[in-house]
């Protein structure tokens, strides 16, 4: 079966958000794991809007990328310009996707308005998981 690496920099939001969709759109395509240059924690605020959307990711955990997974995988999604510029080299035959999405830890306001912003990431990703599952 085919392998994708959902990779930004804590593993805390964007990647694990990827991940709890992707295990439901792309399950039939794919083995599907996410992963961070550092490992921040599953930040919570992402298990609650992930949550909002009936996807349960309160058991994933937050984890560095494995080299054996990483060099094994056929596609490898970035999702933040740090993990693209510090990934390591993904050689050929391995296709790679950057999707620049803006970091939700990083959301400042009220409780609300950092809900908010996890909100708009999560459908972000949501839109493009589903893009992906819809491509043969």
């Amino acid at each position: 079966m085919n392998k994708i690496y959902f990779l930004c920099t804590g593993n805390s939001c964007r990647s694990q958000m990827a991940e709890g969709y992707a295990r439901i759109f792309l399950k039939n395509k794919y083995e599907i794991q996410s992963a961070g240059l550092e490992a921040h924690g599953v930040n919570p605020l992402a298990i609650e809007v992930m949550a909002e959307d009936n996807i349960d990711i309160s058991h994933q955990y937050s984890k560095t990328i494995d080299p054996h997974y990483f060099k094994t995988a056929n596609l490898i999604v970035t999702l933040c310009g740090d993990a693209k510029d510090r990934c390591p080299v993904i050689a050929p035959p391995t296709h790679s996707i950057y999707w620049p999405l803006p970091d939700p830890a990083q959301a400042t306001g009220t409780p609300e308005q950092q809900l908010q912003i996890f909100r708009q990431v999560r459908n972000e990703i949501k839109q493009r998981i589903l893009a992906l599952a819809s491509n043969p």
